[in-house]
């Protein structure tokens, strides 16, 4: 491998001009892609197949052919002035305008007038009226929303309180905004300080900018084709930017050291991309592992929000190889510290630094440290026992939208279950009457303990299935409501013997509900495979048995306190004002499974990059304790540089005001600061002291069957050009910048 690698990073140095095209002919023709390609469709695909409510959805897709289950709707909310009823003359008469003006709209299918259709209180104080739309949210026009927008601002005007809900005219969720370029500022900062070179900290920034452009605009061109999400997009240009950074971090952190011990530019860069860009490749590869694992929960959409951030990973590996050396070869001595042009003499790579004096440190108390990190990363993961899945809908957006002020309203004035009924969609094909049978179902849910009213069935061309609406006293996201939802469905049984019809409860509450059930029963199928996989990776690493397995445990330690952390501030609500959270509740669904899989990526790129230092050093030669030292001075500044850069960059994502980016932004930073801080760089060396050489065995018949990566770069001292050019005087010579 190293050697393979050392060619490329060789190939690029000397024809870094065609390197240099090939990367931009690469950017130009995604772009033009992602211009030219359509809208993504994302209509006729399972959100998740084989669970009920998804069965219920796809049944009634079946039997109500025509009906459009993606339409656009909204919920228009009318709140009569304090003291006053919307049934009033002057209320009434401006929401029976309403409702005329907004029927006569573009796209519009219906408009329902509340007092028709009976949706106004009890008391009278707020009413709503419904539209709906032909087509889907995305597809709805300008002249459409304008239009529907300019009846409510003249309802508006009569004094009269008016929200919207509904998927018409939605807040469209943003990224990470102006914190996300906050976020890229502190990694420039962190790159400046660390190199000690505007070149340098600006290489990996560049080169990751260019890759994240690269997987955006791709992922944009094939949205169409294979119905990728505007969430993909968002979490590919997370890990995309930060993993871009950090392996150019790594590349370009080792050309100076060859630098350094007196080797040629193009020398160095090959051995730069030999050495480091091995432990690059396999750093990637895990973190393709844990995102393209994703596909065994059977989500399609987790599926290819897990490809498309894979494959913006990719690119930033391949980059790392190529484009890295090229543009060192544009500008050898540009990346180099200035004292360090000025001077043009080696410098002593032995020379003790922070990160050296930090593992000297952990050696002297190696027990001490272990017990503290250990426990008190279990302290903070305790929380994630009190996990609870859902998915936050419109009472999670701030009270500054229109959206979370309509469901507020709706829950005061018709109850906490009316912004989540369940819909009951009865299948009477085997009954002897159909409509009797539809009739005891209903009578029986009615009859439910927790449910506040049944809905009139509305049956399908063939009066062969019916579909009920049940209201129930409880919030969507209410445990109560899902014990409600195990009620009706225990139910069936007897219900399907005494009328020969069966029934299935679907709707967005009980599809959540049965989300965030079949993925909490994948976690732990899907945690194997990704250990499983990362385990036999590592093991060809490192050639070591326990090595794998420390990186294993130590991953889970930070996974489960990033978890502890997000129940404590999302679903605890402990600072969620900080951070914009108005309404803590239930954690996403798709969050934790999703943060499982990039927090054990990004843990092994640390084990793999801080590590493979220390083992290039026992390899050649050294005791393992001075092991430990040497991969602790070479690498431990580099890495921590890496980790504030990723929580900078992840950081930034809290802004976004879709709540699942918001979270996971959260969840990842501080998984990073876990794993990088605690785990990596202070269990890590403290059990490899412990263990000694016993942390690199591996039994002799394992030995002859693994194949030998060569990740240390043994076979590079091999290179006849290292023999002829390593102390050429051309390292000396001030080159151009």
């Amino acid at each position: 491998m190293a050697t393979l690698l050392y060619r490329v990073g060789r190939g690029a140095f000397q024809r870094r001009r065609l390197v240099l095209f090939v990367w931009t002919a690469v950017l130009v023709a995604v772009g033009a892609g992602a211009a030219l390609a359509p809208s993504a469709n994302d209509s006729g695909t399972s959100f998740m197949p084989g669970i009920e409510a998804q069965k219920a959805y796809d049944l009634m897709a079946k039997r109500y052919p025509g009906a459009n289950g993606n339409a656009a709707s909204a919920r228009i909310v009318f709140v009569a002035p304090h003291g006053e009823k919307v049934t009033a003359g002057s209320n009434r008469r401006i929401i029976e305008e309403f409702t005329t003006a907004a029927g006569k709209g573009p796209q519009v299918a219906t408009a329902v007038d509340p007092f028709d259709a009976g949706t106004v209180s009890k008391d009278a104080s707020m009413a709503y009226a419904t539209v709906s739309y032909k087509v889907a949210a995305k597809d709805l026009t300008d002249a459409g929303k304008t239009s529907l927008q300019h009846s409510i601002d003249v309802a508006r005007k009569s004094g009269m309180t008016v929200e919207v809900g509904g998927t018409a005219l939605a807040t469209q969720p943003s990224a990470g905004g102006a914190s996300e370029g906050i976020g890229i500022l502190v990694a420039a900062l962190v790159l400046l300080v660390t190199f000690g070179s505007l070149a340098a900290a600006g290489l990996p920034l560049l080169t990751a900018i260019i890759g994240v452009g690269v997987s955006t605009a791709a992922i944009m061109a094939l949205s169409s084709t294979f119905n990728l999400s505007s969430t993909s997009g968002t979490l590919a240009s997370m890990l995309g930017l930060a993993v871009g950074i950090d392996y150019a971090l790594f590349v370009v952190s080792r050309y100076r050291e060859e630098r350094a011990k007196g080797h040629a530019p193009q020398e160095a860069a090959a051995l730069a991309a030999g050495t480091a860009g091995s432990a690059v490749v396999f750093a990637g590869v895990t973190v393709v592992i844990a995102l393209a694992g994703l596909s065994v929960i059977g989500v399609p959409m987790l599926t290819k929000m897990g490809l498309a951030a894979a494959g913006a990973v990719v690119i930033g590996v391949l980059i790392a190889l190529t484009l890295i050396p090229a543009l060192l070869g544009f500008w050898p001595n540009a990346v180099l510290a200035r004292r360090d042009r000025r001077r043009g003499m080696p410098q002593d790579h032995h020379k003790a630094n922070g990160g050296s004096r930090w593992a000297r440190f952990v050696l002297r108390r190696p027990v001490a440290i272990l017990i503290v990190g250990t426990v008190g990363l279990i302290a903070v993961a305790v929380p994630a026992t009190g996990l609870r899945l859902g998915m936050p809908g419109d009472e999670s957006k701030p009270t500054s939208t229109t959206e979370r002020r309509a469901y507020d309203d709706l829950s005061r004035g018709f109850g906490a279950g009316f912004n989540g009924p369940l819909t009951i969609v009865v299948d009477a094909k085997g009954a002897h009457d159909p409509k009797e049978a539809v009739s005891a179902i209903s009578e029986k849910i009615r009859s439910t303990e927790g449910v506040v009213s049944v809905s009139a069935a509305r049956y399908n061309a063939s009066v062969d299935t019916a579909m009920i609406s049940a209201t129930p006293s409880t919030g969507p996201t209410a445990e109560e409501t899902k014990d409600l939802v195990h009620t009706i469905r225990g139910e069936r049984g007897a219900l399907e013997s005494a009328t020969g019809a069966t029934f299935e409860v679907t709707g967005s509450t009980a599809m959540n509900i049965d989300v965030a059930q079949a993925l909490q029963d994948a976690l732990i199928p899907y945690l194997a495979v990704i250990v499983g996989l990362a385990f036999l990776l590592l093991l060809v690493v490192f050639r070591s048995v326990l090595v794998p397995v420390k990186a294993a445990l130590g991953f889970l330690l930070s996974v489960l306190a990033a978890l502890g952390s997000v129940v404590m501030v999302f679903q605890w609500g402990w600072g969620a004002g900080l951070l914009g959270i108005e309404q803590p509740g239930p954690i996403m669904s798709l969050m934790p499974i999703f943060l499982v899989g990039i927090v054990f990526g990004l843990a092994m790129d640390y084990e793999v990059f801080l590590v493979s230092r220390m083992r290039e050093a026992y390899v050649r030669g050294e005791r393992p304790s001075e092991a430990i030292v040497s991969g602790s001075r070479n690498s431990a500044r580099v890495v921590v540089a890496a980790a504030v850069i990723m929580m900078a960059v992840f950081s930034g994502f809290i802004g976004a005001s879709e709540p699942m980016i918001k979270a996971i932004g959260f969840g990842l930073a501080i998984a990073v600061l876990f794993d990088a801080f605690v785990v990596r760089m202070a269990l890590v060396p403290a059990v490899l002291a412990l263990l000694g050489a016993r942390a690199w065995w591996l039994p002799s018949w394992l030995d002859r069957i693994l194949p030998h990566m060569d990740v240390e770069g043994e076979g590079l001292t091999q290179q006849p050009s290292l023999m002829t050019s390593g102390t050429s005087t051309q390292a000396h010579q001030p080159a151009g910048i």
